[in-house]
């Protein structure tokens, strides 16, 4: 709550078109990203893509809109506990 306003959750939706674009509404953060994978927090929790090429073409932090291109091979939802575990491991790789 800021300023006396109540933030409502954004609706968090996922658009992938071909295995080449994706379109991802809902996103609150990057966690992390290379080529080869991406990690998102998002209304829904911790969004990892993985795939080949990733690069993104748009993120939009206040409508929490984020674009990508690439080859995505596979999208998983992580628990908060398991992201929590990996996150020592992601915050040592892009030091």
């Amino acid at each position: 709550m800021a300023n006396g306003t109540m933030q409502l959750p954004r609706a968090h939706h996922l658009i992938l078109e071909d295995c080449k674009r994706l379109s991802i509404s809902g996103v609150n953060d990057i966690d992390s990203f290379d080529e080869r994978a991406v990690l998102l927090h998002t209304e829904n929790g911790v969004l990892e893509i993985r795939g080949e090429n990733l690069h993104i073409g748009l993120l939009d932090v206040e409508s929490g809109e984020l674009t990508m291109d690439g080859v995505v091979r596979a999208m998983i939802y992580q628990e908060e506990e398991k992201h929590k575990k990996q996150q020592s491991f992601w915050s040592r790789l892009f030091r």
